[in-house]
């Protein structure tokens, strides 16, 4: 749903005051007071009787209709469950076992989507829209007695025959690390798996969405994917990918049409935690401005078993109009990274959302996220889009080339990534510690 103040991204749900409440699918999300088997509680207590477990599944990979079918689902590696219950159910499971104090919290289980800013048309649009704005001040300009205006500064970087202007802003083409032999997992809505560019690469792909394979039936996956780990040298155009010998864990969470569900998002986690995948690349959310406590819990256990989480800041800001927005869920969560997204001069993106003042809800850093060029799924192979989705999976291959190069995982390596990083004149409120860089 969209707020009707201004045009909004399709898909995308907005908050309490300003539009409507986020979307929830009715089932309940239980964080346990730990893992494995501190996550074990009766749940005939509650009349559940049909569970599945993630221990029973080979790499913790919860297949689909297991999601679909089971009435709980546990996700071991995190210590959380995905119940279809009523909230008095999991109430009386709460109190039940009060005294081992198993369960810490119940939430409403959401649904998330995509985080692209607007369409590559609209981009096109608007930039080229600006471009009229300024040409037509700049002949005011030029006629006789027309005041003098300040002159406008070009745009720092640009798109290149051999490279993108996100990689060189951070630095990528100037590292020797190139993310080998380091894992990093993409949740979002698949990957084109026969995409030429990446013939021969280690991808390894699991679907998390009922009834569709991990095919990108979208198109969002792939670009992401490309980001993070698109080639050293594409068979066409420009190297777009940060981490050019990274191994590719393509996880589907979200559907062809760009959603999915809490359960689905924490099934890839565990599924990438329990692959020991140093990095999680999530370019999705929704706009809560609290923070949800299933991603607090997760992304805490994910960096104690040596896996950051990196997530979109979100796109609900419109600061040609004044609007800020705020940090959504999941990346408002104290334990994952939050990424806003930068244009070609250094500055924020005009969706990119602002820290929150409450804990966990500020921007970490910043990256590239205006019209990034990137791989798109077969015939189209290419395609330049913008948001925090996009500056995301830039922060996630540097990740990936930090891991290689420091040997550091967890809250070693987000400590790292934060403090390498380079400052710019954006306020630590939208761009956190600053543009994230390459190990050089």
């Amino acid at each position: 749903m969209i707020d009707p103040r201004r045009p909004g991204i399709p898909g995308e749900v907005r908050h309490g005051a300003v539009g409507p409440l986020p979307r929830t699918t009715g089932r309940q999300i239980v964080v346990f007071a730990g893992t494995g088997d501190d996550a074990r509680v009766d749940w005939g207590r509650v009349g559940v009787h049909s569970v599945a477990d993630s221990r029973d599944f080979a790499d913790g990979d919860v297949p689909p209709d297991a999601l679909h079918d089971a009435e709980a689902t546990v996700f071991s590696a995190l210590g959380i469950a995905v119940v279809t219950a009523d909230p008095g159910q999991v109430s009386r499971l709460q109190t039940a076992e009060a005294a081992a104090r198993p369960v810490l919290s119940v939430s409403p289980e959401l649904v998330h989507h995509v985080l692209t800013g607007e369409s590559s048309s609209y981009t096109a649009g608007y930039r080229d829209g600006v471009a009229d704005l300024s040409g037509r001040l700049l002949a005011a300009d030029a006629a006789p007695g027309a005041p003098s205006r300040p002159v406008v500064t070009p745009a720092r970087f640009e798109d290149t025959a051999g490279l993108t202007w996100g990689l060189q802003a951070v630095r990528a083409d100037a590292s020797a690390s190139t993310g080998r032999g380091i894992r990093v997992a993409v949740l979002d809505t698949g990957f084109d798996a026969a995409h030429p560019d990446f013939a021969g690469r280690p991808v390894t792909l699991r679907s998390f969405v009922a009834g569709e394979d991990a095919q990108d039936g979208h198109g969002h996956g792939t670009h992401c994917i490309g980001t993070a780990c698109g080639p050293r040298t594409p068979s066409t155009g420009p190297r777009y990918g940060v981490a050019p010998e990274a191994e590719i864990f393509a996880g589907k969470v979200l559907g062809t049409d760009g959603s999915g569900t809490d359960a689905g998002i924490l099934a890839g986690i565990n599924w990438a935690v329990t692959s020991q995948c140093p990095v999680i690349s999530m370019s999705l959310g929704a706009d809560v401005m609290e923070a949800h406590p299933p991603y607090s819990a997760a992304g805490r256990r994910a960096l104690q078993q040596g896996s950051l989480i990196i997530a979109a800041a979100g796109n609900n800001a419109d600061r040609r109009a004044g609007d800020f927005g705020f940090v959504g869920a999941p990346a408002n969560s104290v334990e994952i990274m939050a990424v806003g997204a930068l244009d070609q001069a250094l500055e924020m993106a005009w969706f990119s959302a602002r820290s929150l003042p409450a804990r966990g809800g500020q921007v970490d850093l910043a990256a590239p996220g205006w019209e990034v060029y990137s791989s798109w799924p077969m015939p189209t192979r290419y395609n330049t889009i913008s948001g925090t989705s996009m500056a995301t999976p830039h922060v996630a291959g540097l990740a990936a080339l930090w891991a290689e190069a420091t040997g550091r995982r967890g809250l070693e390596l987000w400590a790292t990534l934060v403090q390498e990083s380079e400052r710019i004149s954006q306020p630590s409120i939208d761009a956190g510690s600053g543009l994230a860089i390459a190990p050089q």
